[in-house]
Formats: structure tokens, C-alpha cells, sequence
């Protein structure tokens, strides 16, 4: 849902990806030329290609591998033009041409590959005339470790546990041992937790195969525990536990299990809460981050209407990314730390954090276009892959290791729309992000983020909003996109100006899909200032395990003109706001 404009019932369209890079996972349009050449070490190789050219620029990517049997700390790719090719942007790395040469230097966080393992990068430029390849990509190295022979694994590497309650994490081995192999766990700092069991076996035969360890906090303790694991010749793990006080409200840490959200202990989580709008628009719009306050007193009132557990937090890339266009006060580190400071105050609250992108950049004035701005200042139809890969990298960094937050890669996509309604093309475009007809700038594809945020090293569970505004889910499981955490939930929008607004829809269309993978229905409401349309959707979800949260805890947003959900910031709610808040009150206690 965006700022002061509702969200019509519509049907999306898009462009599909021509084709995979081979085992890179990398998309490449019709047309691209791929060059794959090796350093002279052996250890290091970089394929090129161009998934997009759109006539007077192009985007070129590269898929950087370590081929060599030992691990390499970082890496440099350089390659020649022919033509006038002039570098205009570039992420995962750092770009830089000098004449007709561009050099490549790995990220911070890409340039460690262990032996098999891979990175990517990509660019925009401009040319003119004819765009060719260059006739050889050359990787070099920078200095190779050599790996142990394999290391333990632990799932998740943090946890809570409140007192009186147990939690688990699991272990496993990267590579088989040639024997029998002992695994024993040592626990220092707060003694109120304990692991058992103390060691583990894992033999040659089942050596990946995840075993449990029980962690079991006393009745008064509070602090930290690390728990380390330690194998002969095994890279060793350590996990950290934190004892938690009764009724401190520490929010969850979340994962998927099959088709539900789970917390550390593995019991089920179902989200309940608003959308705290604002800080999608304020900071390009009218100077500011926060549209209203963001301080305790502010999530006591989202508190006080029942049972929430959750808020859904809307950003904006170009606030994020400090593009030149945002003013300094409220872009780059003002908005990342405030960001941060309020998603740290919802988690100490017991409140999961849903950090969702927006808005994008990106030139679009086709069907259902929001605006005509390049800028971030409005709904577009798929994220752009110019700064959306910058931004979810960034994004992932930042809050790696807090699985209280949950990032909802992209808002509402709608690229078959741009196609001539075309579904099939809209869904392959949505995965893979190429190619994306009616759409003039490159698109980030759900693969392309979920890699960008995988390779940041962040397992945090990740929302992918379906196509028509997400509030079709039809093509969801078709073009599920690959997830090595396999920590992937679809996000449903469901208004009742939306095409799937009826339970018949609902049980056909979104109920298959609950079956396999966890729902959250990210935005719900009306616009008729009633209850008439929320109150037997969400009783439809709650029958379902379905996770779903209002728009919007917003008081600009009147009822009148779109789903508002309170009238000031102390809670007073609008007759719409009236019936959510007698929803959440007749939930049981969470």
C-alpha cells in the first residue's frame, strides 16, 4: 500500500529471464555472451555476461569462483572493451575503468570463497554502436589459506531461552570423517544453562545428518552462555544462548519448519500486529524519517489494542543507499540508525521486526504506473537491480544474527502488468528478474536478492510478495526462487478492492499455497471505513495458521480515503481501526 493512493484490484504482468548461467545461478538474457577464464594460479575464474541491454546501456555480471582446492581471501577480474562502453554503477564489489579496461575488486563481504564456492558482481554502463563481449575475463587471487579439512555447523548459532523452558540447536559435520568422530560441547558464562547431551558421534555414513542438542535454563538465572563444539581436525562451533527473564518479552527468533514459523524451541509462531507507515515517504518527500513518533510510548499503544507480536516497517532504498537525491539528514547513517534504534526497541518489546523495500528507483510509465520519477518517491512495479542488491546486502548486514527481524524483499510486485498482462512472463520476470518487458530499467529478480542476502551471511527469514500487488499467489509455488536456508515465506496483500477477495478465492488460491510454505498476509483492510471485509478474513486466517497484519498504524491516514487505522498516536482507533482492534482483542493471548 502506498502513501495517499489505494490499491486497486489489478492484474500484474511481466518479462521472463531467458535463461541460467549453468550452476551459477546467474540469469543471462537472449543474446549474452558468456567468457569464463582462469587465473594463472588455477584458483580463481570469472564468467561474464549481460542480462539486460537496453539499446544505449547494459548490465554486465560476473560470477566469480574459486576453482582451486584451497580457500582465497579475495579477488580481482579484469577485462577489456572494444567498443565505447563507459561504466556507470556498480555493487558486490568495486568497479573502476581506466580507458577501456575495468578492473574488479571483491566487497568486504564477498571476497572470502572457500574452494567451489562462489560471488557475484554486476554494473551498469553506457555505449554506443555495438555492445560485444570482451575476448577474456581474468580473476587473480589474493592470498589462499589453506582450509582445514572441514568444520561443525550449528543451527541457529543464537538463541533465547526463558527461564524454566528449554531451547535446542543442532550440529552437524561439512565433510566426512574417516572415522567415527566425537563432538563435545564446553559451556562458559552463565551457569543457569546447560546443553545435553555434553558430546555427540557422527559417523562416515551420517555425518551431515543434524543432531539436537537440548539447551535448559534454571528458574532465576539471567546472562549468557557460549556453548562451543569441538571435533578433532573440525573447524570448531560456538553458540550463544541467552537465559531470558519471565515476562521480559524478548521477541522470537524465527525460522520456517515446513509450512509454519517457528521459534528456537520449535513451537509455532503466528503473526499478529500493523503496518507502522512513514518511513517509506517521509525522508524523500518531506524532510524527515518517521512520519509521527517512534518511542516507547508510541509501541505501548500498538501494544495496548491486544495480543501484537509483530510490525511491519516500510523502507526506502534510496534513504537507505544515501542516494544523492535524499537530503544527508535522512539517508544514509541518520536513517540506518534510526532504523536500527527502532527495530531495536519493537524486538525489546517482544515484537518481530518486518522490514520490507517499498519503494525503488527505476524509470516506469506503463500500466498502473505510480509516477513518473526515476526517484524513489512511489510504488514500481519490481525493484531495481542498480540499487535493491546494494540496499538488501546492506540491509542484511546490518541485522545478520537477529532472527527477530524478517526482511519482505519487495512490497507489491506487479510486472505482468508492464506486459500486457501477461502471467506467465510477469512470474518468470518476478524470479529471476530478466527479462522484464514494459519495464525500461534492469530488475532485481527474488533470486537476485535472496543471493545478495545468503551471500551477506544473514539467514533471517525472508518474505516474497506474490504478483498483482501481491495479492496473487497462484504462480507462488511454481517459481519458488532457491533458498539454501530454505527459510522462505510468501507474503500475501488481501483488500477488499483486491481481484481475490472472497473465501472461495482465498481457499483455492492461497490455501494450497499455506500447505507447503508459511503464509503472511503482510496487509489486510478496507477501504469503507468498516469491519465488513477483515473480520471473516482474518477469522479465515486464524482457521488456516495464517499470519496477517492491518494498514496502517498511520495518523494521516484517514478511513475515508484508505485503510487508516487510528486517528492519533496514543491509539484512538477509526471505526475501520475499531474493528481490527476488536479482532486482535479476541485473540488469545500470544
Amino acid at each position: 500500500m502506498t502513501r495517499r493512493l489505494l490499491k486497486r484490484s489489478r492484474r500484474m504482468i511481466t518479462v521472463v529471464l531467458a535463461a541460467l548461467l549453468a550452476a551459477l545461478g546467474l540469469a543471462v538474457a537472449s543474446g549474452a555472451v558468456a567468457v569464463s577464464a582462469v587465473a594463472a594460479t588455477s584458483s580463481c575464474a570469472a564468467a561474464y555476461s549481460v542480462p539486460n541491454d537496453w539499446g544505449s546501456g547494459f548490465t554486465a555480471s560476473l560470477a566469480v569462483t574459486n576453482n582451486g582446492t584451497a580457500a582465497i581471501t579475495g579477488w580481482t577480474v579484469t577485462y577489456t572493451y572494444a567498443g565505447t562502453q563507459t561504466l556507470s554503477s556498480g555493487w558486490n564489489g568495486t568497479w573502476t575503468q581506466s580507458g577501456k579496461t575495468v578492473t574488479v575488486t571483491n566487497a568486504s563481504y564477498n571476497g572470502a570463497l572457500a574452494a567451489g564456492a562462489s560471488a557475484s558482481a554486476g554494473a551498469n554502463f553506457n555505449y554506443t554502436g555495438t555492445n560485444a563481449a570482451p575476448a577474456s575475463v581474468t580473476c587473480t587471487p589474493a592470498g589462499s589459506v589453506t582450509p582445514p579439512p572441514g568444520s561443525i555447523n550449528a543451527t541457529p548459532a543464537s538463541l533465547n531461552v526463558t527461564q524454566g523452558s528449554t531451547g535446542t540447536f543442532t550440529l552437524a559435520l561439512s565433510s566426512a570423517p574417516t572415522a567415527n568422530e566425537t563432538v563435545s560441547i564446553a559451556a562458559s558464562g552463565n551457569t543457569g544453562l546447560t546443553a545435553s547431551p555434553a558430546s555427540l558421534t557422527f559417523t562416515p555414513a551420517n555425518f551431515s545428518a543434524p543432531q539436537t542438542v537440548t539447551v535448559t535454563a534454571n528458574a532465576t538465572g539471567t546472562g549468557t552462555t557460549t556453548f562451543t563444539a569441538t571435533g578433532s581436525g573440525y573447524t570448531a562451533a560456538t553458540i550463544t544462548a541467552t537465559e531470558v527473564a519471565q515476562g521480559t518479552g524478548s521477541a522470537p527468533q524465527l525460522h520456517v519448519s515446513g509450512n509454519k514459523l517457528v521459534n528456537t524451541n520449535g513451537s509455532t509462531v503466528v503473526l499478529h500486529g500493523v503496518n507502522r507507515s512513514g518511513t517509506e515517504y517521509k525522508c524523500v518527500q518531506s524532510g524527515g524519517i518517521f512520519d509521527g513518533p517512534n518511542d516507547q510510548a508510541s509501541i505501548t499503544a500498538i501494544k495496548s489494542w491486544g495480543p501484537v507480536n509483530a510490525v511491519r516497517v516500510p523502507l526506502n532504498e534510496a534513504c537507505w543507499n544515501a542516494e544523492s537525491y535524499v537530503g544527508s539528514a535522512y539517508a544514509g547513517a541518520a536513517y540506518i540508525n534510526a532504523i536500527k534504534s527502532y527495530v531495536s526497541l519493537l524486538n525489546s518489546n517482544g515484537l518481530v521486526a518486518i522490514l520490507d523495500l517499498h519503494w525503488t528507483d527505476g524509470t516506469y510509465t506503463g500500466p498502473s504506473s505510480g509516477c513518473s520519477s526515476a526517484q524513489a518517491t512511489c510504488q514500481k512495479p519490481m525493484p531495481d537491480a542498480a540499487q535493491a542488491i546494494p540496499f538488501w546486502t546492506s540491509v542484511a548486514n546490518t541485522f545478520k544474527g537477529n532472527n527477530a527481524v524478517i526482511f519482505d524483499l519487495f512490497n507489491e510486485p506487479y510486472a505482468s502488468r508492464a506486459d500486457n498482462n501477461n502471467s506467465a512472463e510477469g512470474w518468470q520476470c518476478w524470479e529471476t528478474g530478466s527479462p522484464c518487458t514494459g519495464i525500461s530499467y534492469p530488475v532485481a529478480g527474488m533470486q537476485q536478492m535472496i543471493n545478495a542476502v545468503r551471500s551477506a551471511g544473514a539467514n533471517n527469514v525472508l518474505m516474497l510478495g506474490g504478483e498483482e500487488y501481491s495479492n496473487d499467489l497462484t504462480g507462488w509455488l511454481q517459481y519458488e526462487p532457491t533458498d539454501p536456508d530454505h527459510n522462505l515465506v510468501a507474503s500475501w496483500h488481501s483488500y477488499n478492492f483486491n481481484t481475490c477477495s472472497t473465501q472461495s478465492c482465498w481457499t483455492s488460491q492461497v490455501a494450497p499455497v499455506a500447505a507447503s510454505v508459511p503464509v503472511v498476509a503482510g496487509e489486510i483492510g478496507e477501504s469503507d471505513c468498516a469491519g465488513t471485509y477483515i473480520t471473516p478474513l482474518t477469522t479465515w486466517l486464524e482457521s488456516a495458521g495464517i499470519s496477517f497484519l492491518a494498514w496502517a498504524w498511520n495518523a494521516d491516514f484517514p478511513c475515508s480515503s484508505g485503510p487508516g487505522l487510528i486517528t492519533d498516536y496514543t491509539g484512538t482507533p477509526t471505526a475501520y481501526g475499531s474493528a481490527y482492534k476488536a479482532i486482535l482483542q479476541a485473540l488469545p493471548a500470544s
